[in-house]
Formats: structure tokens, C-alpha cells, sequence
């Protein structure tokens, strides 16, 4: 949205989500930040108003967004989990619901809390457990063995892992975030300064070529 704070209101998400999955044949899933509500019964009204727009799948995480106390209490966060839950079921929509514990990108990586968690969120009715950051092959186990048979999601954004050795770890699903937007904004970034700095242009002969993005895009 180009905001110094990077945060959308729930009314921006849904018209952004409502836009995305008019327009593609694929499932979108939104990231749906803490459900856009701390109490578990708003969070219930705003995945339901979220379920209208015709996503696939929403995650909801247990951040609070104060570094003082990063996330959530456990039993408030777990009651947030199942009030989508409930939600969803209400909805008759089918959306794949992700329960998100963000301890590793909060400021408490711990490793005991964030499977507790985890696990108690697929108790509550996740379908899928995410816990970005976790980046070790051990960690990735841990979590994996916690909640099986619910599906881990594991966050790559850098070239800790290749998708065979997270298949190998029992990880069924991966996601790159914001990584790939970041990897086009560094060769934009690139050659933006390469052309105010020294007036030269070898930095756009590393783009790909208009035909191969049309016919990527078609």
C-alpha cells in the first residue's frame, strides 16, 4: 500500500481479497494478519465477512504487534483459532484455515512454546500449522511430529532448504512470502542506482525479456 506503518484496514483487505479471486482460476489464501480483531468474537465476524469474498484459505496469527508482549495469551490465542474455526463451519465455504505462531519472528523463539501452541491450534480446529521462522531441519521436525497428521507449512525466504529436503522433513506446504517481490525489487533497485550513479544501463539487460513475461502472465 506504500504506507510508512505497512498496515491495510480489514475493509482495504477484503476489497483487495473480493479483486484477487474474481480474477484467477488458482485458490487464493489470504493472509489475514490476527483476524484484523483481538476478541475471539470479532475475529469470528471479520472470517466470516472474509469468507464472502471467495478466497480458499485464510491464516490467523498470534501476534499483538507490541514488542513488550509480542503475542497473544496462550488460552486467548487458541479461542481466536477456534472462533474462525466456528466461523468458517458457519460459512459452508470450505476455507482451509491456518493457524500461524509467530514467536520466531516476534522477538520469542521458543521452540516448547511455539509447539504447544501450534498444537493446540490444530486441537481448535486448524487445518493447517505455520510457524515462520522456524528455519532448522530440527525445529521443522519438532513441529511436524507435534501436530501430525495436519500439514506444516514451513516460510522460505532464502536458500536455507530446497523443496525435496523439506518434503524429506514431512513438510507438505511452502510459502515465499514477500521474498520474490523482494528478489525483483533488489534487480530494480540494482540498476535504478547503476543509472543515476554511473549513467549506465547493464543493469536492464538482466531483465527478462517482455515476451517471456507476457507469455508467463498468459
Amino acid at each position: 500500500m506504500g504506507r510508512s506503518d505497512h498496515h491495510i484496514s480489514l475493509l482495504e483487505m477484503l476489497a483487495h481479497l473480493r479483486a484477487m479471486a474474481k480474477v484467477v482460476d488458482v485458490p487464493v489464501n489470504a493472509d489475514f494478519e490476527g483476524g484484523f480483531a483481538k476478541e475471539p468474537e470479532e475475529v469470528a465476524a471479520n472470517v466470516t465477512a472474509a469468507a464472502a469474498t471467495g478466497i480458499a484459505g485464510l491464516s490467523i496469527e498470534d501476534s499483538t504487534g507490541d514488542p513488550s508482549k509480542p503475542l497473544f495469551d496462550f488460552s486467548l490465542a487458541v479461542e481466536r483459532i477456534r472462533a474462525a474455526r466456528l466461523a468458517i463451519d458457519a460459512s459452508g465455504t470450505g476455507i482451509l484455515l491456518t493457524g500461524r505462531s509467530e514467536g520466531f519472528i516476534a522477538g520469542r523463539p521458543d521452540l516448547a512454546e511455539t509447539v504447544r501452541r501450534l498444537t493446540a491450534y490444530a486441537d481448535a480446529g486448524a487445518d493447517c500449522l505455520f510457524a515462520p521462522g522456524i528455519r532448522s531441519a530440527q525445529d521443522i521436525v519438532a513441529v511436524v511430529q507435534a501436530v501430525a497428521p495436519k500439514p506444516v507449512n514451513v516460510l522460505v525466504s532464502s536458500d536455507f532448504a530446497t523443496v525435496p529436503q523439506l518434503a524429506d522433513l514431512g513438510v507438505r506446504r511452502i510459502s515465499t512470502g514477500g521474498a520474490l517481490a523482494r528478489t525483483a525489487w533488489k534487480g530494480f533497485i540494482d540498476a535504478a542506482k547503476e543509472i543515476a550513479a554511473q549513467g549506465t544501463f547493464t543493469g536492464l539487460a538482466r531483465g527478462a525479456p517482455s515476451a517471456e513475461v507476457n507469455g508467463f502472465f498468459a
